[in-house]
């Protein structure tokens, strides 16, 4: 089952949101008071963000972290997948393959692309998503912290 974060998920949230970000799934670790901040905005709109819990056996197995954007390449709206988390014994279930068909089903009817980062090291990511659909970018990404 997947289902919309709620007020409810919050401990949970932020404990597994440390484990992604602990994992070599991601580059580097962030602050946890970047995991508080998202979560109160998720709570407090989806304007901008939006979270998903998945279970397995009516046991909170992984979540996904979705965030929206303009893009005029894209012709529209584009949902990056900022994070999708699923703790290790659930692995091998289906719950990735389950979350992008959930997500398929409830896109908003603007969104033109899907877009997300993934670490070249993670090659069981890149074989699912690739299986998927998705392409290589070809850009250099650059940022800076404000």
């Amino acid at each position: 089952m997947i289902r919309r974060i709620s007020p409810d998920d919050r401990a949970e949230y932020i404990k597994m949101a440390k484990d992604f970000y602990s994992s070599d799934a991601v580059c580097h670790s962030v602050p946890p008071c970047h995991f508080e901040g998202t979560f109160t905005e998720l709570m407090r709109s989806q304007e901008y963000a939006e979270a998903y819990v998945m279970e397995y056996r009516k046991r909170i197995a992984g979540y996904a972290l979705l965030a929206k954007t303009f893009s005029q390449e894209a012709g529209g709206m584009v949902v990056w997948i900022e994070e999708l988390y699923v703790k290790p014994e659930y692995r091998e279930h289906g719950l990735g393959h389950a979350f992008f068909k959930f997500l398929k089903e409830h896109l908003p009817q603007n969104t033109k692309r899907l877009r997300l980062e993934v670490e070249s090291s993670n090659q069981r990511a890149v074989s699912l998503y690739r299986q998927l659909g998705f392409q290589d970018l070809e850009y250099l990404q650059m940022f800076r912290d404000i």
